[in-house]
């Protein structure tokens, strides 16, 4: 696929406020977290994975999920998602009025057993009758895919498991399967084998990228998705966020510099830069720590150049 079949208009999936947040140890009070939707919502990101809806013993992060979804605003055109596990995450998510929300399985056996105590096949024999109670509802189920580029405890995952799992998400009524490099040791063509496979069974449509920067891939996987048609990517403002279940790993892709290349390129997201990089300063200090958004630092460090 050449630069000029790249998909012209892309979906950004914030996921900060979900994924970004979940392990940070110190609890991050809920009007923070309704801020920093706020100001996304003002850069004009249009998909926000908003909650969690997991035991908040496991999970004390997103214990007010509810609050935040209840407080937050609604506007037209803006879907808010949440993760759920099971039924009783499902129903907390559907009373709170999510718009969609998200199962979670993996590609690895065991990164299953470390992350959700089962199996793959019982992980998805699991989420069948949340799928199907949410589709009943009129709410939309997304996937996600763990390890599709590398596992910690396994090392490299063939693409043909990552398929089969998608494809089995997608079959069970998962509109999209997003694809995640969770330990973020993935490389561009490692990164378009995989996506070669699943497209076999699953239409290029269906599928996003999630890429996590460990080794400094992560944009380059983007653009590797791009050129094979991917035209949905998950990410999350200032790169915040990680995965407590592998060791090492860094935050997910910052937003920020995933709408610079998309911009770059003369793709469409709808997201105005300077504000997301504003709503990225937002939580960055909030959190008291830098933005892992190579973007963001870099027009920073022009900005001060500029002044002195």
């Amino acid at each position: 696929m050449s630069d000029q079949q790249l998909p012209p208009n892309i979906k950004i999936v914030e996921v900060g406020p979900r994924d970004g947040l979940q392990n940070e140890v110190a609890f991050v009070p809920t009007s923070t977290k309704i801020e920093l939707i706020r100001r996304l919502l003002n850069a004009g990101v249009t998909h926000i994975e908003a909650a969690a809806f997991v035991s908040p013993k496991w999970v004390p992060q997103m214990a007010d999920g509810a609050q935040v979804l209840r407080e937050i605003g609604r506007r037209d055109g803006v879907s808010f998602s949440a993760l759920v596990p099971n039924l009783k995450g499902l129903d907390a998510a559907l009373e709170a009025g999510c718009d969609e929300v998200a199962v979670f399985a993996a590609a690895s056996e065991t990164f299953s057993q470390r992350n959700i105590n089962c199996s793959i096949v019982e992980s998805i024999d699991r989420f069948a009758p949340v799928i199907e109670k949410a589709r009943r509802e009129g709410v939309r189920v997304r996937g996600y895919v763990s390890c599709v580029l590398g596992c910690p405890f396994e090392g490299e995952i063939d693409p043909l498991r990552v398929a089969s799992v998608t494809a089995h998400l997608y079959r069970m009524g998962c509109y999209e399967i997003s694809l995640g490099d969770t330990i973020g040791t993935g490389t561009p063509l490692k990164a378009r084998r995989m996506i070669e496979a699943c497209t076999k069974h699953v239409p290029v449509s269906a599928l996003a990228g999630h890429f996590h920067d460990t080794w400094g891939m992560a944009t380059a996987n983007v653009y590797a998705a791009l050129q094979s048609g991917v035209a949905t990517f998950d990410s999350s403002v200032s790169g915040i966020g990680g995965c407590p279940y592998s060791p090492g790993a860094t935050g997910n892709v910052a937003t920020e510099d995933v709408v610079y290349l998309c911009h770059e390129l003369g793709l469409h997201t709808g997201v105005d830069l300077s504000a997301l990089m504003e709503a990225g300063e937002f939580i960055s200090t909030s959190l008291m720590r830098s933005s892992s958004s190579r973007v963001a630092r870099a027009m920073a460090a022009r900005h001060a150049r500029r002044v002195s």
